[in-house]
């Protein structure tokens, strides 16, 4: 009788893990899965991502105890962490004393993404609560003189951002059904109200970064659990034969994403409470879990951000209908956070970009 090569793998992996003893932990000490573990886990993970290493998130510091979604944490030039309390419609600052406030409001509104111009302007990504409409606003750091930077008048309900070194803006528009993708990724020019498809026939495309050196586009798709690479040889430009789906994701959807400076890719995994992370190729490489996550807790990992100055990851995540709030997590990522646009030398007033 023939085995399915998928099967035979998973078959390996159960086989090893759980009879040989140099595979009950990874080099991190961290145990590794098996049959039996995850069989009792109130969220287990897919057989096929077993042998991954894994290391463990700590808890860094409590936000609310409010039954809430954080979202967007996105680092400022003097080291704030500005995230959104996505349910309450709140943009929060987080300082690096772990001083807490709350920046703006935007009433009865959702919160998603946020990107950091390097003028200091919050770009923050905004929809209604039924996901019918969306707009993008700038504000100030203190939360004033906010202005429309895509009108809810324009189709989109936006859900990530990030920032190319133009100062352009690609978002994520979170449209769309597994059967019915109408949502995709679009580009906004510096000091421009023009918007340029770069992919399109998405369902609820949800996170967005950028590599390294610009090149390379990385999208997650939330309503078919995707993870896309777009190689780019300009900013509304893909290469000829550019566009991959290097993996596909098992149980619930792909969250927000944030690359390093060497490249690597780190998913945040709504309803999972971890974060995968992939090399430059889209090869899943290894795993950040949460704490108790196995018995339900802190599954709600909706994003997550790097240090330009160091390999220190901070997870957000709610713990959901178990009760205990939503927090900041802490780890460590492979190498340093990629140097954002926030961090780049600010333009010279009447440039083009500093007109966005």
């Amino acid at each position: 009788m023939r085995l399915h090569l998928a099967a035979l793998g998973a078959l390996a992996l159960v086989s090893t893990c759980t009879t040989v003893p140099a595979c009950a932990a990874n080099r991190t000490g961290v145990p590794l899965p098996d049959a039996r573990s995850e069989a009792a886990s109130k969220a287990p993970l897919p057989a096929s991502e077993w042998h991954l290493e894994n290391s463990m998130a700590e808890a860094y510091l409590a936000v609310t105890d409010a039954n809430v979604v954080l979202e967007g944490p996105s680092f400022a030039r003097n080291g704030d962490l500005f995230f959104s309390n996505s349910t309450a419609g709140q943009l929060l600052k987080m300082s690096s004393d772990k001083h807490l406030a709350t920046v703006a409001g935007f009433g009865s509104a959702s919160i998603g993404g946020t990107a950091i111009h390097r003028d200091g302007r919050i770009f923050v990504a905004v929809h209604d609560k039924a996901f019918t409409k969306g707009w993008i606003v700038a504000l100030q750091p203190d939360g004033t003189h906010r202005q429309t930077v895509l009108a809810p008048d324009r189709g989109f309900i936006p859900n990530d951002l990030v920032f190319d070194r133009g100062g352009g803006i690609y978002f994520t528009d979170f449209r769309g059904t597994s059967s019915d993708p109408v949502g995709g990724v679009y580009y906004i020019a510096p000091g421009s109200a023009k918007i340029t498809p770069i992919l399109r026939h998405l369902s609820r495309a949800n996170g967005i970064a950028l590599s390294p050196d610009g090149a390379t586009l990385w999208v997650t798709e939330h309503g078919r659990n995707l993870l896309h690479k777009v190689d780019l040889s300009g900013p509304t430009t893909v290469k000829p034969m550019g566009t991959n789906v290097p993996y596909v994701f098992t149980g619930p959807g792909p969250d927000s994403m944030r690359t390093d400076s060497q490249g690597n890719v780190y998913v945040a995994m709504i309803q999972q409470g971890r974060v995968l992370v992939f090399a430059p190729n889209g090869v899943p490489t290894g795993q950040i879990l949460l704490p108790q996550r196995e018995q339900g807790r802190n599954l709600m990992s909706a994003s997550l951000a790097l240090s330009p100055h160091s390999d220190d990851l901070f997870i957000v995540a709610g713990d959901g209908e178990a009760g205990g709030g939503a927090s900041i997590f802490h780890a460590r990522a492979s190498a340093r956070g990629v140097t954002q646009f926030s961090h780049e030398q600010a333009p010279q007033p009447g440039s083009q970009e500093s007109s966005q």
